[in-house]
């Protein structure tokens, strides 16, 4: 897989159909120690519930101090 200029991936169709990773399905992407874990939301999780705790995982609880949230979009997005 490759990472397009915009950020994006493609799942291959194998992994989307074994892991029911659907049209509109929400997904979280969480920082671990070995990578980038991608996990499917519960399907009677709103999506708003998928991203709750984010600002307390490793890095922002580490210290990572911004003036914003446009500063802190734009460090994630790697701009």
């Amino acid at each position: 897989m490759r990472v397009s200029e915009r950020g994006q991936i493609t799942i291959p169709k194998r992994l989307r159909e074994q892991f029911g990773l659907d049209h509109n399905v929400e997904i979280e992407i969480t920082p671990t120690d070995e990578g980038l874990l991608i996990r499917k939301c519960d399907d009677g999780q709103h999506p708003i519930d998928c991203a709750a705790g984010i600002l307390d995982r490793p890095g922002i609880a580490s210290g990572l101090k911004f003036d914003s949230v446009d500063e802190y979009i734009e460090e994630i997005r790697g701009r």
